[in-house]
């Protein structure tokens, strides 16, 4: 198997898809399986290996921290010429994406795609609405000469399933490396020593700060706690995006904006937390879950999209209406106060999360790789 993958987005890039395809490539290189990946460049001029090809790219328009490829056809031709894939994975469907549908389409190397964001919801948050119709042709057209289309939850599955999206779709999970995230790693004076704050509760939140994420009813949540609790509670807020800085300097009274963070300290900052607040509704998985999960964390959140299968309700957390103000409010109010209810919680969260393996979840990956390569040689015979 050599397999060439495209996408639009990936490492340095924050993100649950750059750093699933981080993961992904790691697992290749352990397995010894060739591949080629093409990626925008996050500097200028783009730097290539042999295994790794950027392309220049630029700030896309409408949400800066992510990159808009511009692809060099005769480029990737020369580099896939040389290279021979027996498979073609497109993980976006934009400017890096197309190029290698076209390649694909034109050698009749067999492609499979994955689905990772619900783009038409978040139109709804940047006020372009309007242009869902024509978000749902595009997609559906670009998807279309794929053999397998992969999506993170089931929820995605029956979401494209009524839309007609495609006949062939397979569910591919996420994993979380719960030796690195894991509650171990608790330190009851980590906040106070790091981050000055006196509260006892600290309140959690990690993900972009964007309009999609509904990082609102986070804030509107912690304000909205009973005043006996509230006041010794603090929110912390981790990571970055178009939204931070307006936020950050409105909201800022027991409440720690930190930035974007990873490695040791974000585990730490997980470990060290009481509960895991993550309303987006808008989500096809929710890589940062199952880190709060395997930290020990009870979670809060979205009762949709691929948050729904994370979050067992009333035993690892509990799952709220999207939005629903009074029902975030009670359900941390509840776990803040009753200690054994939230033990309980952290114990069972701890367990889910040692079931979710990474290693498994490529493997089974791969395995539906062979299984396509094989369909594909018996359609030829």
């Amino acid at each position: 198997m050599r397999i060439a993958i495209f996408t639009d987005t990936y490492a340095p890039e924050i993100n649950g898809v750059a750093l699933t395809l981080e993961r992904y490539v790691t697992h290749l290189e352990k397995q010894g399986i060739a591949y080629r990946l093409f990626v925008p460049s996050t500097k200028w001029p783009a730097t290539t290996t042999e295994k790794i090809k950027q392309s220049t790219s630029i700030p896309f328009l409408l949400y800066s921290n992510c990159r808009l490829a511009l692809p060099n056809p005769s480029y990737i031709n020369h580099v896939l010429d040389d290279f021979k894939p027996t498979l073609i994975h497109v993980a976006t469907p934009f400017s890096l994406g197309l190029a290698g549908l076209k390649y694909g389409k034109k050698h009749q190397i067999p492609m499979v795609a994955s689905y990772h964001t619900h783009f038409d919801d978040y139109l709804d948050y940047y006020h372009l609405a309007a242009l869902k119709k024509w978000a749902w042709k595009y997609v559906n057209w670009f998807h279309r000469s794929f053999e397998k289309i992969y999506v993170p939850s089931q929820s995605t599955k029956e979401k494209l399933l009524l839309k007609q999206f495609h006949q062939d779709i397979e569910v591919w999970g996420r994993g979380v490396n719960h030796d690195f995230y894991c509650p171990l790693k608790r330190s009851e004076d980590f906040f106070k020593r790091n981050y000055q704050i006196k509260e006892n509760n600290i309140l959690l939140y990690v993900g972009r700060v964007a309009p999609e994420k509904d990082i609102d009813i986070v804030l509107e949540t912690f304000y909205s706690l009973p005043e006996t609790l509230k006041k010794d509670t603090h929110l912390v807020i981790v990571g970055d995006g178009p939204l931070y800085r307006s936020l950050s300097e409105a909201h800022n009274e027991q409440i720690t904006w930190t930035g974007f963070i990873k490695g040791e300290e974000l585990a730490q900052i997980y470990a060290s937390s009481d509960l895991f607040l993550f309303p987006s509704p808008t989500e096809t998985f929710g890589n940062v879950i199952l880190e709060a999960l395997a930290s020990g964390l009870p979670v809060i959140g979205a009762n949709a999209g691929g948050v729904q299968h994370l979050v067992l309700d009333g035993i690892t957390g509990f799952l709220c209406e999207p939005r629903n103000i009074d029902q975030f409010v009670e359900r941390t109010t509840s776990l803040l106060e009753n200690r054994l209810l939230h033990a309980s919680f952290s114990i069972a969260a701890r367990q889910f999360a040692e079931t979710q393996s990474w290693d498994e979840i490529f493997d089974q990956l791969i395995d539906s790789f062979n299984e396509v390569l094989r369909q594909r040689e018996l359609t030829l015979c």
